[in-house]
């Protein structure tokens, strides 16, 4: 097994691969490389680095890495490269927890795929019609990209022909095992082609994982990533915090933070539901996801709070998976979860790239173990405050810079970004940076505009045209 860090690469043979060097390095085609360069991929990341030889290689792989450090284009790149264009049959599956993180997979690949000629890539996700899915299908794909349970159903149906498949890729493993796709996932995998690649790639490393990889994979290569999060930019503090006290403890740490983007994690949903009715009475603009939701709910609060226009997400960690949150500038720790290494998963949320993030925990005497153990994995003493050593919080409410409005129609329509961009910067007469992300989906568009002109764009695009035709507009 490889095992690496971030910050200090082992310096034996078989781990000698450390981020930093470069793609030219592999054995990837030129038109790759070209796509690669123009991407501003220039060197590897550490689970890159350490992955894909092994996977060029062509051995099985258990991989473990979080979201955001590189991990799509380590199982991409191999997937493209045993990949044939000319051959018209699904050669390559992946597998994701959520539709979200499918969604983000799908869109990643086709960056990579680009300099290919015409590769098809198809989600197949809950959520979505069945019949539109099939359909595709029946046009023909190279890569798919999906769920479990859609993934199965489509396979029972007849629908999904996987006998060219040559690459099986299982991401966030250790969050589908969560949310009891176990049996799904040994299903599909045992009627894939025996003469497979089979990539593994999960946040942490359950005893769950490596049963599910006995059961079909073949002498599979392991490499560790051991997340060490630079000081400077995630700034860790540790709360103690009576239990009773735990949910106004949160309102205060926003109200002295005053963060724009928060993601507040709670062990269980009863205890999202109870925050988030706290967090409410406080005026503090607050969503929850959970497993209960319907996907145009999920869907609905996602964009909101990946737009700017909601202050704090609270979840569990099963709910939470797959997302993947630019500028998101603090983690609250409401409960602090058993298992170390999800402790370093959710912190790893902010502080990406170059920008700073806050990771606040609230303690309870009972909780303090679970503390001991997290340091001891992160190699650090843990920096411990009182809640009565803040300041009076600064009593402004705490409002998202953003609104949403959401326009009935979407893709269907032939609806795109850019045309609603020119609607608010056209004829509306708003300016580009009063308008915030534009996401369109299938049936809807969403698009996030500075709250002080939220009613007057509203307004305005109700009373005018988008793609020549009225539409209806409501802020939510």
């Amino acid at each position: 097994m490889i095992t690496m860090t971030n910050t200090n690469p082992p310096s034996s043979p078989a781990a000698s691969n450390p981020a930093g060097r470069s793609f030219n390095e592999l054995p990837l085609s030129l038109a790759m490389l070209a796509t690669l360069q123009q991407l501003g991929y220039l060197t590897m990341t550490p689970i890159q680095a350490a992955s894909l030889p092994i996977a060029l290689a062509g051995h099985d792989l258990i991989a473990q890495a979080k979201t955001g450090s590189g991990k799509t284009a380590a199982f991409a790149l191999p997937l493209l490269t045993n990949l044939n264009p000319r051959r018209f049959a699904v050669q390559a599956m992946v597998l994701c927890p959520t539709r979200e993180l499918a969604d983000q997979v799908a869109q990643e690949i086709r960056r990579l795929a680009r300099s290919a000629d015409n590769i098809k890539i198809l989600t197949l996700c809950g959520g979505s019609i069945m019949r539109t899915q099939t359909t595709s299908l029946e046009h023909g794909a190279h890569i798919v990209v999906g769920t479990p349970g859609r993934i199965m159903d489509h396979m029972e149906r007849g629908t999904l022909n996987l006998d060219a498949l040559n690459t099986l890729v299982l991401d966030e493993a250790d969050r589908m095992l969560d949310m009891g796709f176990v049996d799904d996932i040994a299903y599909v995998a045992k009627r894939c082609p025996a003469e497979r690649q089979t990539l593994l790639f999960s946040a942490t490393y359950p005893d769950g994982i490596a049963r599910l990889a006995r059961q079909f994979m073949r002498a599979p290569q392991e490499v560790k990533l051991l997340e060490q999060h630079e000081e400077s930019k995630i700034r860790q503090r540790f709360y103690k915090v009576e239990d009773g006290d735990r949910l106004q403890a949160v309102a205060k740490l926003l109200k002295h933070y005053r963060p724009v983007s928060t993601l507040a994690f709670c062990n269980t949903k009863q205890q999202c539901r109870s925050l988030l009715e706290a967090l409410h009475a406080q005026g503090i603009k607050a969503l929850t996801l959970n497993g209960d939701m319907e996907q145009h709910e999920r869907d609905q609060v996602l964009v909101q709070f990946a737009n700017r226009s909601c202050s704090v997400l609270v979840a569990t960690d099963v709910a939470a998976r797959g997302l993947d949150i630019a500028q998101l500038e603090a983690v609250i720790n409401v409960d602090v979860t058993p298992d170390p290494e999800i402790h370093i998963h959710r912190i790893g949320r902010t502080g990406r790239a170059d920008e700073n993030g806050w990771a606040l925990s609230l303690c309870s005497t009972g909780e303090r173990n679970r503390i001991i153990g997290i340091a001891k994995m992160m190699r650090i003493e843990p920096e411990w405050h009182e809640l009565g050593e803040l300041p009076s919080a600064d009593e402004a409410p705490l409002v998202p810079p953003m609104v949403t409005l959401l326009i009935l129609g979407g893709r269907k329509e032939k609806i795109r970004p850019g045309d609603v961009l020119g609607a608010l910067t056209g004829e509306a007469g708003f300016t580009r940076e009063q308008v915030g992300k534009i996401t369109v989906t299938d049936q809807s568009t969403y698009v996030a505009v500075a709250r002080n002109i939220a009613h007057e764009a509203v307004r305005k695009l109700s009373a005018g045209k988008l793609k020549g035709k009225t539409v209806k507009v409501r802020a939510l």
